[in-house]
Order: structure tokens, then C-alpha cells, then sequence
């Protein structure tokens, strides 16, 4: 026991020095290492990381692995320690046969970038093995007549061992009738014979034993013993002798069982039954004896089982020739194995990146392929291919290894994923082939920027929205995928009307949809537009823009406004009528504008009120006031009419313009009437005030209301008498009513304010023409009378004066003109007086339109004033008479009204001397409502 523990640790330290000795060597990025066989499971053999030159670290990060083109792997990589370590248990004699070198190779592969490093490790033998002979005792029979120096033959020992460690030699005890003797090498070829020294006398000695030891020349040295047994026979003197010493031949593999191999032949000189040879395989191993047998008669060799060439290539028999007389002989066979195309190429994928980034410049290695075939010659000379409508092409890197790299610029929004289908064939006859399919997928790379369908858009939103509402959306898209087509919008920066433009519109980063921040007028903005951005989430992202025209679509959100006649709370206003008008006399003209647009602003009136004989009709779309029929008696002088303005638009909005009308033929008679006229006040005091007021006067006004109603009554009765005295007096004012192109007659507007002042003093009467209350026609006019008389045959004989037309500069021309806010369309041919229009307006008003029909009704005005002539002038001095043209301001329009400065002063009396005239007080455009205000309380003073 204590002999076997010092041999087993002999073992190791052998193991150890060996190792030791054969230190790794690193060429050329190849390492070889030797190392001795037999060696534990885990023990080291070597630094890898060290031999190649490399960081430990680059093992870990390169994902360093061993590579075997074989199904076993005896070693492992440490990648941590860059070590390699025995993972099998590896014998010699197993891997390598009888083969004395003795090695295998494997591959290292680094990944990041892609590397490959050949390691050949030599396996080193180690005296592991004793010589053994094939039987544990020989038997000889020898005849007694066999002369000294006869030799026989002796199966040899077998050392599975190599170079020192294999067999050395042979020792034969005891020698007193026999020797050693040894031809050839101490092989598989050798032959062992011992030599009969003296003759053996079958009589004195039947049987000899001899001990035959086989020793190695390992250290320890290793050896093995065959018991021979000689039996002495009577004489056979001729030994078998084979007609060939080696016999060779060679057979394909897979070849069928019985498939005849060789013959071997051998004679003997001897006659009878010594002649009688028998064959056998000597030394056989357990792989011929499972391939192969020989007849013992004929000597035929044939295949008894499966002959695989990638297996073995070569095999060595030894026959033995055996005749009856116990005389031996012995010769080789070697038997060649012919290759046949029997293996298809192996494809071996090493390393592979499924994912690769679509902007891989061509030439990127995607896999590192190791493709073998296990025949031979041209059977193993293999060619690889993949299909060449692919980005992708195959190399040759080294023997046996190819690179799969890209051949061409990749787009993923193309192809996103690939199949790459590797073949291999071989050059046998037929050729063999293998196929290896590789799935490819392109990450994606953002190389794409969002992209809008059209370069802008169009919106359309109805003013007076709701805040938040949503009025459009946009949409890009992104070719890319992933993070680098998540789309998200932005409006860029901007201003509208001094405002940034997010106090507007605002747009949801993820839908794109854009929405009203506020509510918008399209009396304000009727348009804009706006930069949408859309980015996406790529890195670096790119982004797109587009642009997209908001219009404000326009509803029916305002009344229509009248312009004339002004209805606010100032003086009172009349429209006169001479009872003795024709049929479709002009009594007045309303002007009304509306701010919205298209249908919104189309304008129609009606009258609201209409007794059942109507004196009086309204254009449906011009706004002119005129008779429908003769004045006759029962006709009341004073009427008031109430006209609706309606829009077009749905709903449709309206305003209510009052228009007082006196159907007389004098001055005085308007008088008359006038003062019965109801005047409407507007009292915007506080509610409590009239009450408190009201508390406080409450018991004042019944103790003074009897004593004021007698009063009233006598002053009524006083201020009568002296105005009709007062009036028998006045002058005859002529008139000559315009004739329009049309050929009506009429009279445009003549508005003054009057005080009629009665006093009892001086039992007179005064008629005063005050101030206009306000300068601007447009405010504050209303109260204001109508003075109009048509000139007749006086009663007390006073010769008629005839007054000329006013001048056709402030004519009010119907012809050819285009409908505006409250006018009519052109004349049919052949048609005469003014035409009520009945159907909706062809077109929306214009600001020009609108314009010019204000100021054709401004023209009226002044043209009427000269109309009176010089004896109503000189009777009734003007102090001031308003031009209806001055500062007229549209609403919803930048443009202001201004007259002539030639036509501003009054035309002078066609018959008469000239009259002076009081200087025009031109009133500031831009006076506000309140000044307007207290300009009109001064003058009511």
C-alpha cells in the first residue's frame, strides 16, 4: 500500500514539472500548450488572458468562449481569472490510438469587437500503461528433432503507452535450452522469437516452462510476464512459410458485411498432417476483431462490420500461419480505408448579433460561421453561399471559419427583418450540402423626420367659440419606429395683434389637435395663422412644420344699427308730408348697417305698425320711406311709424327705428301739432333717488297740483292768441319739391331745432333756430323738426317765386348704383319711381357701399337746406345746420365721412342778394359720448 501512494504521488509531481515545463507559447494569435494526459478534473493548464496579451477584462467584456469543432470539450474557460482548466478527464491512448504526437485544437472567441484565437493543446503521455501480452501462457509444442538454432515465434507484449514510456524490452529466464531473440522495432511489427540453443531429449524433459517479461522505460518502469509452456513433440522440422511478409489492401468505408478484403497463403515443406496450416489474427485488438475475420482455412479476410473512414484510415493486422506440427510463422496486413462523400458539411454558427443598427456601414461582421465537413479531398473541399439579393455577403477568414458581413447601406423602413438562408456543399461526387437560416432584425436608427401631408392646412372656426373648444387637428407621421416615431407637437412662437399667439390657440402635444384659448370676434380677427412644430422622440430628434390658416367663420352676433335718423333721448324729430304728395312720395330715407358679413348683413325693412289704410310703405331693401297713396282729410298730421331693420342671418337679429311724421302743408300748422308730439326721456338716475324724491315732493304735489293745472290752462290760452296773431304775419316760404331722375317728387330731410318762446310782456312771440345739440350728426340729433313747405299760390296776391333746383353735386342719384346697406337696386329699363325691393341682397355690403349711401343721404340733407331760399333765410336765420356728411363713422370700418370744405357753407338764394352766413363750427371727430352729452344740455339751456 505505502508503494502504490508513493507511485500515485510520483504521478503528480510529474504532472505538476511537466506542466511547468511546457510553458505556452503565443504565435501569430495562436497559443499551444502541453500538457500531460490523465491530469484531474479542474487542474490549470495555462493563462489564457496572459499568452494572448490581453486584459482579464476583455475576456469578460468580450464574452470570451471555447469553441470545439468536436462533441467533446475537455477544457473550460475561467473568464474572471483568464484561466483555462481541465473539464474531462483526457487519455491518450484513447484520443490518440497508437498515434505518438498527440493533440487538439479549439477556438477562443472575443465578441465587441469580434476576435478568434487558436489554441492547440498536445496531450503529453505519462507511464500509465504495463506491458500486457495477449495470454497470460504460451503453449509450444516443439518436435525433439528440432536442431539448435531453431526459432519460434512469441506474441509480443503491447505497451498502450508512447516514446519512453512504451516498450523497451524483453527478458527470457531461465536460458539453458532457450534465447531471446528480437528482429525489428519493439512495435507492432516486431517479431519475438526464441532461439533453441541445444536440443531438447523428449524422454528426459517433456515440458519446459519459461518466463518471458516485458519491461517499459518509464520511471518507474513498468513491466508484464507471459508463462511459456514448451511440450517437447517428436519431430516436425519445417515451420509454415507466407508467400508475402506485408500484405496490403484497401477497402471503401461503409463497405457491406462479407466484402472480401485480402487472402493470405502460406506452405509448409512438410508432408502429411504437418502440412496442415491453420490462420488466425495474432494480437488482435477489439476494433479489427469487430471489423474483420480471416478464414482459418482459405485465409480470406473479410468485413464483418461498419468501416467508418473519419474513424480510422488504416488498420494493422497480424496473421499467424500455424501447421499441425506446432510450427508457426507470421506476416502483416495493412488494409487502407477509401474515403466515400458520406458527411454533409456542418455549419457551426460561432458568434451571431441578431440585432443590428440599420446604419451599419457596409462591411460590419454580423456572425463568425465555422463550416467542416469530416471527409476528405475533394469530399471536404466545401463552398459557402447565401442569396444574392440580400444586403449581405460571406467570406473566408480563415480554413474552415467565414464572416457573414453587410454588403450594402441597410434601411430598416424598408426591410426590417431578414432571413439570411447560409448554404454549404461539398466537391464529392454527388455533392452533399447543408443549409443554415440566420434571423436578422434592423434596429431602428431615427433617420426620419416627421412629415405632415400637406404643407398647410385650413381651419375654420365660428367666432364667439366656447374657451377650450377644439377646432382641428394635424397629424405626422414618422417612418421611424419606436421611441423615434413618437410624434409630439408644438406652436411655435408667434403674435397677433400684440398678443403672443398661445393666448389664442394652443395644441395637445399628443393628438396634434388644436384648441381655442379664448373666444375670437370676427369682427376683430378674420384671420391668421399659425406654425404647428411636430418633433420626435429621437436622439438627436428632427421635426417637421406645417402651417395652418384659422378663419373665422362670421355669425349673426350683432343687431343691425341705425345711422338715420339717430334715435337717442336729445331734441325731437319729424319728417313733414304736404298733403298735397303724390303717390310715392320719399318722405325719408333709413341708412342702417350691420358689422357681421355675407348674409349676416343683409338688411331689410318693414313697417311694425300699419293701420288699415296705410299712408305710408318701406323698402324692403332700400330703407326708403314713401306714399302709397293721396292724403286725404281723415288722415291724422301727426303719425309715428315703427320700422324693423332685420338681418338675413339665422337666427335673424332686428333693431326698431321710430320715425314721426307731419302731414301738413305750413310752418304754422306744424306748430301747432307739434307740441303734442310724445317726447321720450331716458332717466338713468338711480332708482332710489326718484323714490326718495318721490317720498319728499309727495305731499307738495297735491296741495300744488290744482293750483298748477289752472295755471297751465290760462297760459295755454294766452300762448294760442298770440301765436296765431303772431303767425298771420309770417311770410310765404316757396318751394319747389326735387324732381329725381325717377320722376317723383319729394323731399329729402330738413332737420332743425326750434324754441318757441311766448312771452306776455310784450305780447309777442319769438321764433328762435338754435344750435344743433351735437356737431356730429350721429349722435344726439334726434327731437329735431322737419320744416318743409311747398311753394303755392299765395291768397293775398302775392306774385309766386320759383326756386331752382339745388345743385347736382348733392343730388341723390339712384341711377347705377349697386345696393349698399339700405339701398335699392338699379332700375329696370322703362320703369319708373322708386322700385321696393323684394328679394334677398345678390351681394353683402361693402364698406364703399355702405360709404356712399351715407353720404347720398347727407347730400339730401344740406340740398333740402337750400331749398328754402333767401326770404326763409333772411326770415329765419340759420344759426347752424348740420352736415349730415361730417364725421359719419361705419362701424366695423376704419373710414370717416368728411365733407367738401366748398360745400360745407350753404348755397346762396338763387333770387336775392347774397346773405351772410354764420361761420360753421366744425365739430372734433373724436369727440366721446360724454362730451357729447353735456354739449347737448347747453344748448337745451
Amino acid at each position: 500500500m505505502a508503494m502504490r501512494r508513493n507511485n500515485k504521488l510520483l504521478e503528480w509531481l510529474l504532472c505538476i514539472v511537466m506542466v511547468c515545463a511546457f510553458s505556452a507559447y503565443a504565435v501569430s494569435g495562436q497559443v499551444r500548450y502541453s500538457i500531460p494526459e490523465e491530469m484531474t478534473v479542474g487542474s490549470f493548464v495555462g493563462n489564457i488572458a496572459k499568452d494572448l496579451g490581453l486584459e482579464p477584462q476583455r475576456l469578460v467584456s468580450g464574452r470570451a468562449r471555447v469553441f470545439t469543432a468536436g462533441d467533446s470539450e475537455y477544457l473550460i474557460l475561467n473568464r474572471e481569472k483568464g484561466q483555462l482548466l481541465v473539464k474531462e478527464r483526457m487519455d491518450r491512448e484513447q484520443l490518440c490510438l497508437e498515434i505518438s504526437s498527440c493533440s487538439f485544437s479549439f477556438d477562443v472567441i472575443l465578441e465587441n469587437p469580434m476576435e478568434m484565437f487558436r489554441v492547440t493543446v498536445e496531450i503529453l503521455d505519462i507511464n500509465d500503461n504495463s506491458p500486457v501480452f495477449p495470454k497470460k501462457e504460451i503453449e509450444l509444442e516443439i518436435s525433439e528433432s528440432v536442431l539448435p538454432g531453431a526459432l519460434f515465434s512469441i506474441e509480443s507484449a503491447i505497451d498502450q503507452d508512447v516514446g519512453a514510456n512504451t516498450l523497451q524490452k524483453y527478458v527470457l529466464n531461465p536460458t539453458d535450452h532457450f534465447n531471446l531473440k528480437i528482429q525489428g522495432r519493439l512495435d507492432v511489427s516486431e517479431n519475438i522469437e526464441i532461439v533453441l540453443q541445444k536440443p531438447m531429449d523428449r524422454e528426459k524433459t517433456k515440458h519446459h516452462y519459461l518466463t518471458l517479461t516485458a519491461v517499459d522505460g518509464g520511471d518507474p518502469r513498468r513491466s508484464g510476464t507471459v508463462q511459456i509452456h514448451i511440450v517437447v513433440l517428436d519431430a516436425n522440422d519445417n515451420a509454415p512459410i507466407f508467400s508475402q511478409a506485408t500484405y496490403k489492401a484497401s477497402v471503401v468505408e461503409n463497405a457491406g458485411k462479407g466484402t472480401l478484403v485480402t487472402t493470405v497463403s502460406a506452405t509448409d515443406a512438410d508432408e502429411g498432417s504437418s502440412a496442415n496450416i491453420e490462420f488466425y489474427f495474432e494480437h488482435a485488438t477489439t476494433t479489427i476483431r469487430e471489423l474483420f475475420t480471416i478464414d482459418p482455412i482459405s485465409g480470406e479476410v473479410k468485413v464483418v462490420g461498419d468501416i467508418d473512414y473519419e474513424r480510422n484510415k488504416q488498420f494493422r493486422i497480424k496473421v499467424k500461419a500455424k501447421d499441425n506440427g506446432g510450427l508457426t510463422n507470421s506476416c502483416g496486413i495493412v488494409i487502407d480505408v477509401i474515403d466515400m462523400n458520406d458527411n454533409t458539411p456542418k455549419i457551426t454558427v460561432m458568434s451571431f448579433s441578431s440585432a443590428l443598427p440599420e446604419d451599419s456601414v457596409p462591411g460590419t461582421i454580423i456572425a463568425m460561421i465555422n463550416i467542416q465537413d469530416l471527409d476528405s479531398g475533394d469530399n471536404a473541399k466545401v463552398s459557402s453561399s447565401i442569396d444574392r439579393d440580400l444586403p449581405f455577403k460571406i467570406e473566408s477568414a480563415l480554413a474552415n471559419y467565414y464572416n457573414l458581413v453587410t454588403d450594402s447601406v441597410l434601411d430598416r423602413e424598408q426591410t426590417a427583418e431578414y432571413n439570411v438562408t447560409i448554404t454549404a456543399v461539398d466537391g464529392g461526387y454527388p455533392p452533399r450540402s447543408s443549409k443554415k437560416t440566420l434571423s436578422l432584425k434592423l434596429t431602428d436608427v431615427n433617420d426620419h423626420a416627421p412629415q405632415f401631408q400637406q404643407e398647410s392646412y385650413d381651419a375654420y372656426v365660428f367666432e364667439n367659440n366656447a374657451s377650450s373648444l377644439s377646432f382641428y387637428s394635424v397629424r405626422a407621421t414618422d417612418a421611424d419606429w419606436g421611441p423615434n416615431a413618437r410624434v409630439s407637437y408644438f406652436l411655435e412662437d408667434g403674435s397677433l395683434n400684440g398678443a403672443p399667439l398661445s393666448s389664442y390657440v394652443t395644441v395637445n402635444s399628443d393628438s396634434g389637435g388644436l384648441y381655442a384659448v379664448k373666444p375670437f370676434d370676427y369682427e376683430q380677427i378674420k384671420s391668421f395663422k399659425i406654425h404647428v412644430k411636430a418633433q420626435d422622440g429621437g436622439s438627436p430628434p428632427l421635426s417637421g412644420n406645417v402651417t395652418i390658416n384659422v378663419f373665422i367663420k362670421d355669425e349673426n352676433d350683432n343687431a343691425p344699427q341705425v345711422l338715420y335718423p339717430v334715435q337717442t333721448g336729445g331734441s325731437l324729430g319729424a319728417e313733414m308730408v304736404p298733403r298735397s304728395a303724390d303717390v310715392g312720395y320719399l318722405v325719408t330715407k333709413l341708412v342702417a348697417v350691420d358689422v357681421d358679413s355675407g348674409q349676416n348683413a343683409w338688411l331689410s325693412y318693414k313697417l311694425q305698425k300699419v293701420t288699415d289704410r296705410a299712408l305710408f310703405e318701406v323698402g324692403l331693401q332700400n330703407g326708403e320711406i314713401r306714399t302709397v297713396r293721396q292724403v286725404n282729410d281723415k288722415d291724422a298730421v301727426k303719425q309715428k311709424l315703427a320700422v324693423v331693420v332685420e338681418d338675413n342671418g339665422q337666427p335673424s337679429r332686428s333693431a326698431v327705428v321710430n320715425v314721426n311724421v307731419v302731414v301738413a302743408d305750413s310752418f304754422p300748422e306744424v306748430l301747432s301739432e307739434f307740441t303734442d308730439f310724445t317726447v321720450d326721456r331716458e332717466y338713468n338716475d338711480n332708482l332710489t333717488f326718484y323714490l326718495v324724491l318721490a317720498l319728499a315732493v309727495v305731499s307738495v304735489l297735491f296741495i300744488f297740483s290744482i293750483i298748477a293745472l289752472i295755471t297751465v290752462k290760462i297760459h295755454r290760452w294766452r300762448q294760442n292768441r298770440l301765436f296765431y296773431k303772431y303767425a298771420a304775419n309770417l311770410p310765404v316760404i316757396p318751394h319747389h319739391p326735387p324732381v329725381y331722375p325717377d320722376g317723383t317728387m319729394g323731399t329729402l330731410q330738413r332737420v332743425y331745432n326750434y324754441e318757441v318762446c311766448g312771452t306776455t310782456d310784450s305780447r309777442m312771440s319769438d321764433v328762435k333756430f338754435a344750435r344743433p345739440c351735437s356737431q356730429n350728426t350721429l349722435v344726439d340729433v334726434s327731437r329735431m323738426g322737419t320744416m318743409q313747405r311747398e311753394k303755392r299760390e299765395q291768397e293775398d296776391g302775392d306774385v309766386s317765386e320759383e326756386q331752382k333746383p339745388p345743385n347736382n353735386d348733392w343730388r341723390f342719384t339712384q341711377q347705377g348704383q349697386r345696393p349698399g346697406p339700405s339701398g335699392a337696386g338699379p332700375h329696370p329699363e322703362g320703369a319708373g319711381g322708386a322700385i321696393v325691393g323684394t328679394g334677398p341682397w345678390p351681394n353683402p355690403p361693402t364698406e364703399a357701399e355702405q360709404l356712399q349711401a351715407l353720404m347720398a343721404a347727407a347730400n339730401e340733407v344740406s340740398e333740402a337746406t337750400a331749398t328754402l331760399g333767401p326770404r326763409y333765410n333772411a326770415q329765419f336765420p340759420m344759426q347752424h345746420v348740420p352736415d349730415y356728411r361730417q364725421n359719419v363713422y361705419i362701424p366695423g370700418s376704419t373710414a370717416t365721412l368728411t365733407a367738401n370744405p366748398q360745400q360745407m357753407m350753404p348755397q346762396p338764394a338763387l333770387q336775392g342778394p347774397p346773405q351772410a352766413m354764420p361761420q360753421v363750427d366744425v365739430p372734433n371727430a373724436a369727440q366721446t359720448p360724454a362730451s357729447k352729452k353735456k354739449s347737448t344740455k347747453k344748448d337745451k339751456k
